[in-house]
């Protein structure tokens, strides 16, 4: 796979021409006296976008992270014995350059040093050949024992060392097999996680019940505050807090262990297994995302399955495709790639820019995202039995785990495009539309992948100290499935009103959206009041002012918005931040929905657009501005600089799309 230089991958389609850009439509009514900076600027961004579709249609930007992808993948391969110094040496390349001066590595860009990452970081270096007393590595290990070394590491990364003996599986919480028959009613079943930790903890219990050790290359100790009592007793939590009675919980499943029946715990590993195989992807991936995959390709070779059996060898054929190989011959490791995603995104960006419904790329990108629809039953039917199938996913594959969010927005993308074939296009958007409404939760909003996955209990588990790991409904989904449903003409459905009525009630005081998905309350807020606009809300209604009021008061001063990662963690970072494209965009989308496109904080917002972009029609963002775990894990979306500023100013000129369907005033929205 090669990476162009936005950090776009996949071919490249033929560069734009002048005459691609002479598609932009000059028929769209425009508001008065827009501007020319706008104007030149959505040609130049249109340009760039068209110029990186892929021949099939779709468009993909690099999904960064952060190093443990890179840590574990050669870790992996060392556990496999298949680790060659080709790959290795890039690896290398890569985590070097993503160290800080300090000796750290963070999980986001500007962010403060993490512990964990810090510590794989620094182990895959010692695999690489970098020595414990080379500077860069000697600053490490010494931030890691200040903070309290490995033993204070999260279990994920303890998981990593135990499986060289770095340490001690009776030292880790107990993730017992029979899990797996756990009935769907019981507290901490496997579907009371969230897909993604579903398909990590199911191959984790088959690694748990083997304890596998292979010969450490070289000790740890530098990285123990005390190399002799590396793992230091700790008291645990009152027996009457949650976190006592789960740690107390842990103790007696190590107790389990003890007694537990060899028949029984051969059959649950045996039925893990063939939960695992029968997940995996055509493409060979497990859930089209990689910490699942790693694991699964471990479970199954302790179980005897070698490097060349069908299942194993399709599955790291498929982490390979998650590499991307840097000009200077780094290589990085993707957690996922984003395909549906992206090219829904392109697609409603290159619309409201102005771009003609039967322009060939659009036509191409549709055709593209009908093929990528779902049709059969995936996890989310455990709860859904009669829901017909019908949904989008992220990726290039993942059939077992379409996404609610990704839905709605190929819908929307999918009503832009004046597709020749309308009545596939109308099926395709029927199927869609039914299968996100039989996923709306109790509540009446709509989690990301299951319905109701709302259980207290997993997030307590010890094992379960890194991330969400129940996929509650969030304001952003929900946003955006009810803009859907307006655009479609369910605005007055109960259902639809139920949705609405919960986004009303979860606006902050400070008149924002959490954003689950997206860095953090800027998003938050530019996914819900376009879909409360849509919906009907009249822009006077109280929680649109209040949304207008908080984006006007977090504007920075360059008229760009900013919202650090650590929005998650502390109150005074809520909407703080530099300026980046992506988040300014965000804010914009919600002000121009809200009837300010005349208003200084937008003039403002447009201005910081057309002032930061690029000479080849992009922006630069190194910030991460996605979520995968609110503040545990990270993303940048290298496609979402350019996606999201093309959309708000194609809207800033062109006006809101749909504004002909505008749905009739919610009753009592006013």
């Amino acid at each position: 796979m090669t990476a162009t230089t936005d950090g776009s991958t996949g071919a490249a389609a033929p560069a734009a021409t002048s005459a691609t850009t002479a598609h932009l439509t000059d028929t769209t009514p425009r508001a008065a006296g827009a501007p020319s900076a706008a104007d030149r600027a959505i040609q130049r961004a249109t340009d760039f976008l068209l110029a990186r579709q892929d021949a099939q249609g779709w468009w993909k930007g690099d999904l960064d992270t952060n190093v443990t992808m890179d840590a574990e993948d050669l870790l992996l391969r060392q556990f496999l014995g298949i680790r060659d110094q080709a790959t290795t040496d890039a690896a290398a390349l890569f985590i070097r350059g993503e160290q800080r001066e300090d000796g750290t590595w963070a999980t986001f860009h500007g962010g403060p040093g993490d512990l964990s990452a810090t510590v794989e970081a620094y182990v895959a270096l010692r695999l690489a050949g970098d020595a414990p007393d080379a500077p860069h590595m000697a600053r490490a290990s010494a931030w890691v024992r200040e903070r309290g070394g490995i033993a204070a590491s999260r279990v994920f990364t303890r998981i990593w060392l135990a499986l060289f003996g770095w340490w001690k599986w009776e030292d880790l919480p107990e993730l017992p097999p029979e899990l797996i028959y756990f009935p769907k009613w019981m507290p901490l079943n496997i579907y009371d996680f969230g897909c993604w930790a579903r398909q990590t903890i199911v191959p984790l219990t088959i690694v748990s019940a083997k304890r596998p050790v292979r010969p450490a290359p070289f000790p740890l100790d530098e990285l123990h505050t005390d190399p002799d009592d590396p793992n230091p007793a700790r008291p645990l939590a009152p027996v009457t807090s949650w976190d006592g009675a789960f740690q107390r919980l842990d103790k007696v499943m190590h107790g389990y262990r003890k007694v537990a029946l060899k028949r029984l715990r051969k059959a649950a590993i045996n039925t893990a297994a063939r939960w695992i195989i029968e997940r995996q992807e055509n493409d060979g991936c497990w859930g089209g995302i990689q910490p699942p995959a790693v694991y699964s390709v471990i479970a199954l070779h302790l179980l005897g399955y070698d490097l060349e059996h069908p299942v194993l060898k399709a599955g790291l054929a498929s982490l390979d495709r998650f590499a991307v190989w840097r000009e200077d011959g780094a290589r990085m490791i993707e957690a996922c790639q984003s395909p549906v995603w992206d090219t829904c995104l392109a697609t409603i960006a290159l619309a409201d820019a102005g771009l003609p419904a039967d322009h060939p790329s659009l036509i191409k990108a549709a055709t593209w995202m009908l093929d990528e629809q779902i049709d059969r039953p995936g996890d989310w039917s455990v709860r859904r039995p009669r829901l017909e199938p019908g949904g989008w996913a992220f990726e290039f594959h993942n059939d077992n785990y379409p996404d609610i969010d990704d839905t709605a927005e190929v819908v929307l993308a999918l009503r832009r495009v004046d597709h020749p074939d309308k009545a596939r296009v109308e099926k395709a958007i029927r199927r869609g539309v039914r299968w996100n409404l039989g996923m709306q939760s109790r509540n009446g909003a709509w989690g990301a992948f299951d319905v109701d996955n709302t259980s207290p209990f997993p997030n307590r588990l010890p094992f379960c100290d890194f991330g969400e790991v129940i996929d509650p409904p969030s304001a952003d989904v929900t946003g955006h499935v009810v803009e859907m449903l307006a655009v479609e003409g369910e605005t007055h459905d109960p259902r639809t009103r139920r949705g609405i009525e919960w986004l009303l009630a979860e606006q902050e005081e400070n008149g924002a959206w959490f954003g689950r998905w997206g860095v953090n309350y800027v998003y938050g807020t530019g996914s819900v009041v376009p879909a409360l606009t849509a919906a009907g809300l009249p822009t006077t209604h109280p929680a649109i002012r209040r949304a207008v009021t908080w984006l006007e008061s977090v504007q920075n001063d360059d008229g760009g918005w900013g919202e650090d990662l650590r929005s998650y963690r502390y109150e005074e970072w809520k909407g703080r931040g530099a300026s980046t494209a992506s988040q300014t965009a965000w804010a914009l989308l919600a002000l121009l929905a809200a009837g300010e496109r005349g208003s200084r904080a937008v003039e403002r917002g447009i201005a910081f657009l057309t002032d930061t972009q690029t000479e080849d029609g992009t922006w630069d963002e190194p910030y991460f501005t996605g979520t995968g775990f609110p503040w545990d894990f990270s993303i940048n979306y290298h496609l979402y600089r350019h996606v999201f500023p093309l959309t708000a100013l194609g809207r800033y000129v062109h006006g809101e799309p749909f504004a002909d369907r505008a749905a009739s005033p919610v009753k009592g929205s006013g």
